[in-house]
């Protein structure tokens, strides 16, 4: 088995059947409930009749020739039926997705799919066939799995995989811990159960449902191979996710819009005005427009508590099932987009309780984006010089350790928007220059933000497009943020190097959305 690879979470509604001993974790231990163990349903004697498999081609956009794709690639993985016609899958497998196709457990039934809901901050997404009539052949005989209750910590649960030539393999692991942690996007965390089992080498590994009790417990996000552990979306994500997918538009998981910072330091906690049995998280930062701006929240406030729910200096609170989980939970997995919190905060030694309608940050709203999937990115290609839109996807393309190695100017750009949101919406920047003769001398600039073109401050793509339009067969004017860098561009020769590059090879100059 691959030392480590990505899957999808769902969850069952029964207790599930305590190990031999228990394990501590992040969370606090807690004693399995022994009537429910015992009525919990043996595992069904064929769980084949509860899943699908999914095959999936994806093809990436190339981040530094926005113009062409990346090769594809395709994935295979297994996924859990949880209604008619729908099945439960990671947000992962669907990924710039080009073609996607369910598959009956016995290989023999196909049909074309398509996405219903898709939250790739949660890592989940939730498929159905394209087409009624081959979703009818293709579900026929089919059973969706029952969502378990929360499992507890030293319950046992089954990862299921299926070979190819229909053999069923359920292998038995110990729920660890519980914890909030990211899968596929950065920064995004959810509650995971930690799972520990000897995974077995099998095929349609890539999403694996995992059962407790014979109901769905979750889904396998990833597996390490070296200390067998196993994450595993919680029952918790995987149930409100299916109930915001049920409806009509998918409002997604909220936020509160604030970055954070421990009160563990003494001298912090002794300017924050913070007594010796408060809590509390200083809020670093509040982004504009967001649940925690509208409610009034500033930066320096201290956050207490929510909806009454202590939080300690360390980010902390006690959950009534799990323990002591991150304070995230109480907004990101507990509510909705649209629901109203309290937030009691602290403000200059005094306190105070703020409401708060929670929303969800799109991504639409972000000056650099942290993910571009299933869209085209925006640039300009003009005379050699290319424009781009800033993306964390370009940013990670100057290696693995990008935080360090990425343009100073752009890893401030991405780390603190608030600098300039004010003046723009998408941070344009010259990404490159391929030698022409309209680029004569300005070869080796690239990685700088550009502030006007011809005049005409820059928000984004478009407003780029527009400055260039706005001044046909003249010398263009472009202006930079660092240095007060001014280069310029000829249109008329500008315009015969764009017609040459067309003609070799290039398919299109510019995209805008």
């Amino acid at each position: 088995m691959r030392p480590h690879f990505l899957l999808p979470l769902i969850l069952t509604l029964v207790a599930c059947q305590p190990p031999e001993a228990g394990n501590a974790g992040h969370a606090t231990p807690v004693k399995p409930d022994a009537e429910a163990v015992a009525d919990a349903p043996a595992t069904p004697a064929d769980v084949k009749s509860s899943v699908i498999r999914i095959n999936s081609t994806q093809q990436s956009w190339n981040p530094w020739q926005p113009w062409e794709k990346n090769p594809p690639r395709r994935r295979r993985a297994l996924a859990a039926i949880v209604a008619p016609h729908r099945v439960l899958t990671t947000s992962e497998l669907v990924a710039d997705a080009t073609y996607l196709e369910l598959e009956s457990a016995d290989g023999t039934r196909f049909a074309r799919a398509k996405v219903i809901a898709v939250d790739y901050e949660a890592n989940l997404a939730l498929l159905g066939p394209a087409a009624e009539k081959e979703g009818e052949v293709l579900f026929a005989g089919t059973v969706p799995f029952a969502i378990t209750t929360p499992p507890k910590i030293g319950n046992t649960l089954e990862i299921l995989q299926l070979e190819d030539n229909g053999l069923t393999l359920l292998t038995p692991g110990t729920l660890q811990s519980i914890d909030i942690t990211a899968s596929f996007l950065p920064g995004h965390g959810f509650l995971t159960y930690m799972v520990k089992a000897s995974m077995q080498n099998a095929a349609s590994s890539y999403s694996l449902p995992v059962l407790c009790g014979g109901k769905l417990a979750g889904v396998l996000i990833s597996y390490d191979v070296k200390d067998q552990l196993c994450d595993v979306v919680s029952t918790d994500i995987v149930t409100r996710f299916l109930k915001e997918a049920a409806s009509d538009k998918y409002m997604g998981f909220p936020s509160l819009g604030v970055t954070i910072a421990r009160t563990e330091d003494a001298s912090l906690r002794q300017w924050l005005k913070l007594a010796d049995d408060q809590g509390g998280l200083y809020i670093h930062s509040v982004r504009k427009g967001g649940a925690a701006d509208a409610a009034g929240m500033k930066q320096g406030d201290v956050l207490l508590a929510v909806d009454g729910q202590a939080i300690d200096r360390r980010g902390y609170y006690a959950h009534p099932n799990y323990g002591s989980l991150s304070w995230g939970h109480l907004i990101r997995g507990e509510k909705s987009t649209g629901d109203a919190v309290v937030l009691s905060v602290l403000r200059d030694g005094t306190p105070m309780d703020l409401k708060a309608t929670l929303t969800r940050e799109e991504e639409s709203a972000r000056l650099v984006p942290s993910h571009l999937f299933d869209r085209a990115p925006n640039y300009l290609l003009k005379g050699g010089l290319v424009f781009q839109e800033l993306s964390r996807a370009i940013l990670e393309g100057f290696g693995e350790d990008w935080q360090s190695r990425a343009p100073l100017n752009l890893l401030d750009a991405y780390k603190n928007p608030e600098k300039y949101e004010a003046s723009m919406e998408r941070v344009v920047f010259l990404s490159g220059v391929i030698p022409t003769p309209a680029t004569v001398g300005y070869e080796r600039l690239r990685n700088l933000i550009v502030h006007k073109v011809n005049g005409q401050e820059i928000k984004n793509m478009k407003t780029l497009m527009a400055a260039f339009a706005s001044n046909p067969n003249e010398l263009h004017s472009i202006e930079f943020t660092e240095e007060n860098l001014t280069v310029y561009l000829d249109d008329t020769v500008t315009t015969s190097v764009d017609a040459q590059l067309l003609e070799r090879g290039i398919t299109r100059l510019s995209h805008v959305e």
